[in-house]
């Protein structure tokens, strides 16, 4: 029977792009979608730069995890459609806390609620591991596994050395750092640390509860607990929550400079692709960062881009 070459070739060639089809699809089937929230700007320069912060993780993360994450950052507190929301595997806010916290707007708890509900992971940076205790204190705490808490928990700027890690895929590739920042310490965590991994962990100096007792500053358990019991204080941790959710909380952040730090970065970055369970590389998420990258797109601040008084004000 004579066999037709050219029709051969032909089917050859389809059976090739259905293959090639195929695998694009199931590659875009595995990409995970990471949604990176930035606050409106606050505090002084290179404090709280909360849009410089995010659009650097994003940055960060196109370069170092490749295909495996799909990346969309909001600014100035910009609220993602719903759409966006129920599509994310992730979730990560970089802001302002308190009242003045995006996911605290309106009905944006509530929208969230949803989202870890289906297993969404969730990440909070800094300031944003704080809601108040009328909204959003409980909700953090299942959601995150842990949060700031006024009266309880305090916000001095301390130098933190983080000897040990812990073996857990956030701290993959993570070498031992320290570096001074406003580490918030005495978390309210989960009754008995239920599905909560401590991944930095330092003893503060009575030095940073020499403030006054106040609703940030001090408060009698937080010196029971450092000054007489001497109980090691957590700053950063992994969680897991029943369905499958994955959170982490990262109470460092004030200064963007620390961004500049591999090992800070690194560890950050390795807790966005575990949150939104995607495979961190063997030796983490490895990324080189310039000072032109930390001096990109930070915010209009007296004495960087804003000048001290404008023209005709006081």
């Amino acid at each position: 029977m004579a066999v037709n070459h050219g029709l051969t070739m032909k089917l050859f060639r389809f059976a090739c792009v259905v293959v090639v089809m195929l695998a694009s699809a199931v590659q875009g089937a595995d990409k995970k979608n990471v949604v990176l929230i930035a606050g409106k700007p606050s505090h002084g320069p290179g404090q709280h730069e909360h849009n410089a912060g995010v659009l650097l993780f994003k940055k960060c993360l196109e370069q170092g995890a490749g295909e495996a994450v799909s990346v969309t950052a909001f600014l100035n507190s910009e609220w993602p459609a719903a759409e966006v929301l129920g599509k994310a595997d992730t979730i990560l806010f970089y802001a302002d806390g308190q009242g003045n916290h995006p996911a605290l707007q309106g009905d944006h708890l509530q929208q969230l609620g949803k989202e870890m509900a289906r297993g969404s992971g969730l990440v909070c940076v800094h300031y944003a591991v704080e809601p108040t205790l009328e909204n959003g204190n409980k909700e953090f705490v299942d959601w995150l596994g842990g949060c700031f808490e006024i009266h309880y928990s305090v916000n001095p700027h301390w130098e933190a050395n983080f000897k040990v890690l812990p073996v857990h895929p956030v701290s993959t590739g993570v070498k031992p750092f320290g570096s001074l920042d406003e580490w918030y310490y005495h978390m309210r965590f989960r009754k008995g640390m239920t599905g909560v991994t401590p991944i930095l962990t330092d003893m503060p100096s009575a030095e940073t509860l020499s403030r006054p007792d106040g609703h940030h500053s001090g408060n009698p358990e937080v010196r029971a607990a450092v000054l007489e019991r001497k109980e090691p204080q957590h700053v950063a941790w992994a969680s897991e929550r029943d369905g499958g959710g994955r959170a982490f909380g990262f109470t460092g952040g004030h200064f963007h400079k620390g961004w500049g730090h591999p090992e800070q970065r690194k560890l950050l970055l390795n807790a966005i692709l575990w949150t939104a369970k995607a495979e961190v590389p063997a030796g983490g998420v490895v990324v080189e960062v310039t000072e032109a990258d930390l001096a990109a797109n930070l915010d209009l601040k007296p004495g960087q881009g804003l000048p001290e008084k404008v023209k005709g004000k006081k």
